[in-house]
């Protein structure tokens, strides 16, 4: 039992639920904020857009007009229209339980005055958390890669990237984004980089890692040429996907999402490294996201061991491939802290100070904020400086400059309005 003095009032604090504001979810989040307000810059790069809420406008930028009808004759309230998952295999709410993870539903300012409805919500995210840049990817469309129809994955893709640069990047210089690449349609893939690649906001190219297609293929040598020349990374974003022949052997939800979130990026990577793509394009800057990072360790020394034991079959390697992987880039997210002292070895063998970089992956059910990394008692200050913003700057080009409001006055707003 509290002990709480007789004379003292309460306050009874409001229902979490979907319908919450960010700035509810995240008030803890805005007090750590505290601890790093000194830090130059901090970027959270991998965050996600709920697509639910706003389908009925990538939808309506389709170019193709029966992929666009077909998707408006299938509206409903909630429907994805033309995406492939299975809506009542979706586990990650907990029957609700993590509220967070089904929104947003939060009301919102009048767009006219305010901004997109979208912008405004990430506003929120950014300024509670404390972030100078937020990196925004899709959510539902991870799964592109598996659509049976090659045209939907390529005309959802455009009507994505036109949506995210001309409604959403434009509003707020703190919100950026990544082209996500068709990969199933290497020219269509290629057109994307050469028509959003310098957009405003663009900074770099996404392949989300569920998908069947060997990226070391030949088909794809032009297009990693040309998003070598823009300077821009290409990052491998992974995801669930319980449909895959070896994870429907898994009977809980639990099981998929710890193997599958790891499997396509260690296939991806093992192609990567092994047809010798670091020396092919020396100078494509490649990070891998929404994996964690207790694979990497493990895969760095398989493949070490391979390759010593049958170099004939990695002839195009001049070195190691860990020594390859640990020039490569990661995010932090999921950061599996349950053993620190296998953290810190971890973060070692992947060179963490200047490859590791700092994600959320907010809103979903496991997100992680930036005090993750600064109550990581084995950094040094310059790591978890590095880590939470520095590492970014360097990996996509975002200028050190300061853009977030001070921790405190986060917290004075915050409080008035809840008086």
């Amino acid at each position: 039992m509290l002990d709480i003095p007789a004379n003292k009032p309460l306050r009874e604090l409001p229902e979490i639920t979907a319908a919450s504001d960010t700035r509810d979810y995240l008030a803890q989040a805005a007090r750590q904020a505290v601890a790093y307000d000194d830090y130059e810059l901090i970027v959270d790069v991998d965050a996600h857009l709920q697509e639910g809420g706003f389908w009925g406008e990538i939808i309506e930028l389709l170019d193709n007009d029966v992929l666009r009808q077909t998707a408006m004759g299938m509206m409903r309230p909630g429907a994805m229209p033309l995406i492939n998952m299975q809506a009542g295999m979706n586990f990650q709410s907990m029957s609700g339980r993590i509220p967070h993870q089904s929104g947003p539903l939060e009301k919102t300012e009048d767009p006219a005055k305010a901004g997109h409805r979208f912008v405004q919500i990430v506003r929120r995210t950014v300024e509670s958390m404390g972030l100078d840049y937020q990196v925004i990817f899709p959510t539902s469309m991870l799964h592109l890669g598996m659509n049976p129809v090659e045209e939907i994955e390529s005309g959802l893709a455009r009507a994505y990237c036109r949506w995210l640069t001309e409604k959403i990047l434009p509003e707020d210089d703190r919100i950026v984004g990544l082209i996500y690449l068709p990969f199933n349609s290497p020219l269509e893939c290629e057109k994307l980089v050469q028509e959003f690649g310098m957009k405003k906001g663009v900074i770099g190219f996404t392949i989300c890692a569920v998908r069947h297609k060997p990226v070391h293929h030949r088909q794809y040598a032009r297009l990693y040429s040309m998003i070598q020349e823009t300077g821009k990374p290409l990052v491998f974003h992974a995801g669930p996907h319980w449909d895959d022949p070896s994870f429907s052997q898994l009977n809980r939800f639990i099981s998929m999402h710890a193997l599958s979130f790891v499997h396509y990026n260690l296939i991806h990577m093992t192609n990567w490294i092994i047809n010798a793509m670091p020396e092919r394009y020396p100078r494509l800057k490649i990070a891998w996201v929404e994996s964690g990072l207790a694979w990497v360790p493990y895969l760095m020394q398989r493949l070490d061991h391979e390759v010593m034991m049958r170099q004939s079959e990695a002839p195009g390697l001049k070195r190691l491939p860990s020594e390859y992987m640990r020039e490569m880039y990661y995010s932090s997210q999921p950061l599996e802290r349950n053993d620190l002292e296998l953290l810190e070895m971890t973060m070692k063998k992947i060179n963490a100070e200047t490859q590791l970089m700092f994600s959320s992956d907010w809103p979903h059910w496991d997100f992680d904020p930036p005090s993750a990394i600064t109550s990581l008692p084995f950094l040094s200050d310059k790591a978890k400086r590095n880590i939470l913003g520095l590492n970014a700057a360097r990996a996509f080009g975002l200028p050190v400059k300061r853009l977030r409001p001070r921790a405190a006055e986060v917290l004075a707003r915050q409080r008035q309005a809840a008086s």
